[in-house]
């Protein structure tokens, strides 16, 4: 008898090769449905349809194929078990060697502009999934291929054990198709809870516009949580040579990072992804403004600045803290022209990210030939979440891009800021929410002056920031991400020439701060919104 193979794929990459092999090799016997079936007799392969096979007709627009007896008997029968043989007999049904099934695609459905709920449910899989599982369920006797990239590792399995696997590659299969499935859940859980929020809120919205004035608030939807990764990418190492480290891609859909085209270079390390997304975040605040340059190291700007064109910007960021921009990382937020590559190439620097890159300047970069030059047109789309994992659990919280709104600010300080000083106030305030608290930024004419990040108390920061700055504070401007808990450093930053300061507010001593610089004769804002960066 014949072996029975039933191929049911939404993705048919490499189908007809492997069917052909299957067929002509093996002699495999084909069930397929719909598309599939179709595809395998274009190509002049012998295939029976699951409904000739079943006596059953595909019913309900095609949401109803293989769930039957037929096919699921013989994918979860034990050929070893008398009583399953005898079941199978009875029922006239064909043990099942091989399932070849992909799923309807779901997540590059939802990731269309303008697709409706009813679009997105009917592409969700039934049949397929109950396949795989079933096979994976029972790979003590079943192989199951889920993705069309296990297909070739599949072939090689039978030739190199004249036509039959192994139960250890039976299990890879296996562990493989459950993680498939799983993920395949995950991503509609996720869609469905997004849409039950947006519906909750639309409710709120309308609620809090009518005159009962009745309240409510969103429901908790999910007891779980679950990141959905794909396409692995082993790393040299992690933050250190010790440390295996791999990049995994977020959702089906190449999608950030995933989706940044690299121009030249070595291949990107995991330190190399942590410092472009932490100058990708920055740059993203400016991604309106005027052209806009970002240099960060370890994780830290070390100099932004805005000019007139990119490349004076890139110019003057890099003056910023010139020792600590070598091997820094650089984010522009217009595309790198033939001035601007010449700049970054008069330095040694590990990676550059730009929106776009002018076709000329690739002679003028491959003079740098391991400078990591990337692409990421939508530098601004960041993440909705952030993700940490700790010891026994993760901890999620909803991304820190609350926008900087002055409009909300409360100057509290005798003297008012002039137009330009406010506008200086919002660059600083903008560049140190991405520095490491205890965060200081200090800046001057749209150029960062000092960074002072990651100390254990403010004063250390404000201190750092200052002496980095130098003589350049005089008429400058400095920005905290936490409330200052003494007046000391207000008047530290007086001496040295601040002229205004910009922090959250909310200390205690809120007042002995407030009252230091009126006699100072500073201006103070308080934004009254915290920016802790861990």
């Amino acid at each position: 008898m014949n072996r029975l193979a039933i191929l049911s794929v939404s993705d048919k990459t490499g189908l007809i090769d492997l069917a052909r092999v299957l067929v002509e090799s093996y002699q495999f016997q084909l069930i397929s449905s719909g598309g599939t079936a179709k595809a395998l007799k274009e190509a002049n392969l012998p295939v029976t349809k699951v409904s000739d096979y079943t006596g059953a007709p595909e019913i309900l627009g095609g949401r109803v194929k293989t769930l039957h007896p037929k096919i699921h008997g013989g994918i979860l029968s034990r050929p070893d078990l008398e009583s399953d043989r005898a079941d199978l007999t009875a029922n006239d049904i064909q043990p099942v060697t091989l399932v070849v099934v992909n799923l309807y695609p779901f997540e590059q459905t939802i990731a269309k502009a303008g697709v409706s709920l009813e679009q997105a449910i009917e592409q969700i899989d039934v049949g397929g999934p109950t396949m795989i599982r079933a096979a994976a369920k029972n790979h003590q006797y079943v192989s199951v291929l889920s993705n069309p990239a296990q297909y070739n590792a599949y072939l090689e399995e039978l030739k190199a054990h004249n036509g039959e696997t192994r139960i250890e590659f039976r299990r890879s299969l296996a562990l493989a198709a459950f993680s498939h499935t799983q993920a395949y859940d995950r991503a509609i859980a996720d869609y469905l809870t997004k849409e039950i929020l947006n519906e909750a809120q639309a409710k709120i919205d309308l609620m809090e516009v009518s005159s009962t004035g009745a309240t409510s608030s969103q429901p908790s939807l999910s007891s779980s949580y679950t990141l959905l990764c794909h396409s692995p990418k082993p790393l040299r190492y992690g933050e250190n040579p010790h440390q295996p480290a791999t990049w995994y891609q977020l959702g089906a859909a190449p999608k950030g990072w995933s989706a940044a085209q690299q121009l030249q270079g070595k291949e990107l390390s995991y330190n190399n992804l942590l410092d472009l997304e932490a100058a990708r975040s920055i740059v993203a605040e400016f991604w309106n403004d005027a052209p806009c340059a970002v240099i960060v190291k370890h994780n830290n700007p070390c100099g932004v600045a805005i000019a007139p064109t990119i490349a004076e910007a890139y110019q003057k960021a890099f003056a910023a803290d010139s020792t600590s921009a070598f091997g820094g990382i650089v984010a522009l937020n217009r595309p790198i022209d033939e001035e601007t590559a010449k700049a970054l190439t008069s330095t040694f620097l590990e990676c550059v990210v730009a929106p776009a890159c002018v076709a000329s300047v690739a002679t003028i970069l491959a003079a740098k030939p391991n400078l990591r030059v990337l692409v990421l047109p939508e530098m601004q789309q960041g993440t909705s979440e952030t993700v940490k994992l700790i010891a026994g659990g993760m901890l999620v919280q909803k991304s820190d891009d609350l926008p900087a709104t002055p409009e909300t600010w409360q100057v509290v300080t005798q003297k008012q800021p002039s137009p330009e000083q406010m506008q200086e106030l919002i660059f600083a305030w903008k560049i140190c929410r991405h520095v490491k608290s205890n965060a200081i930024a200090i800046t001057g004419d749209r150029v960062t002056l000092g960074i002072g990040a990651g100390q254990m108390n403010r004063v250390g920061s404000a201190k750092i920031a200052l002496e980095q700055a130098g003589d350049r504070t005089k008429g400058a401007v400095l920005a905290s991400d936490g409330f200052f808990p003494f007046d000391d450093s207000v008047r530290t930053a007086a001496a040295a020439g601040i002229t205004a300061i910009v922090q959250p507010g909310g200390s205690m001593r809120d007042g002995d701060s407030i009252k230091a610089a009126d006699e100072l004769g500073l201006v103070m804002v308080l934004t009254h919104v915290r920016h802790f960066l861990h």
